[in-house]
């Protein structure tokens, strides 16, 4: 059986809401800047907790943001 993924939008995101640093992202979504990068990298999956609150921070709906993959 192949490895379900997650795959996520967040740069691109940041990059249209005016260029927002990793750092901001994090504060806002009550997270760590490393955890930005490696979701960013595709080398940590968040909590559903904590991708709601990214989708928040970018006013978009969870399946805008990230995508399951099977």
């Amino acid at each position: 059986m192949a490895k379900a993924e997650i795959r996520n939008k967040i740069r691109r995101y940041r990059f249209e809401a005016e260029e927002m640093t990793q750092e901001e992202l994090a504060r806002r979504a009550g997270c760590t800047r490393q955890t930005i990068i490696l979701m960013e990298q595709s080398r940590y999956v968040p909590s559903l907790a904590l991708a709601f609150r990214i989708a928040r921070v970018f006013k978009a709906g969870i399946e805008e943001v990230f995508e399951y993959i099977e």
